[in-house]
């Protein structure tokens, strides 16, 4: 079993301190009429991480697979509704820069939805779709 760590602080109206009880922390924050704040809601740093373990498994399961990248660019689009109060849906568009056969980009791609902050929003319910393309490049010698 692993433990992982997220400690807050409030610095000044709605402006908090994160950190992982190591040596990484930012700030969140909610937008005012006289600010656009100092960091992502929290809300908006759950869609940001969802995005950074798509990509992070993405790149893992790439190397492992010999699959030669030379570029990956995750946007994530997520959708909160009113009625609902929090995120419904998050719609990806996935662009993968490589000479790598298709097959095993979407090979890739299936490997990777098992990242695990994926598996929470999966397990919340949320609505995920994906738009993989593939942008093909010459393998270098």
């Amino acid at each position: 079993m692993e433990k992982l760590n997220g400690n807050a602080q409030l610095v000044h109206d709605y402006r908090i301190a994160l950190d992982d009880g190591r040596a990484h922390g930012l700030i969140v924050d909610l937008a005012s009429e006289d600010s656009e704040g100092f960091g992502p809601t929290s809300l908006e740093l759950c869609v940001m991480s969802h995005a950074g373990c798509y990509a992070t498994i993405f790149a893992l399961t790439a190397s492992k697979m010999r699959i030669p990248l030379k570029g990956l660019k995750v946007e994530v689009e997520a959708v909160k509704t009113d009625a609902a109060g929090t995120i419904t849906e998050e719609n990806f568009k996935i662009v993968v820069k490589t000479s790598g056969a298709e097959d095993r980009i979407k090979r890739c791609h299936e490997l990777t939805l098992k990242c695990p902050v994926g598996l929470i929003f999966e397990k919340a319910g949320i609505k995920l779709s994906y738009n993989l393309q593939i942008a093909k490049t010459v393998e270098e010698n």
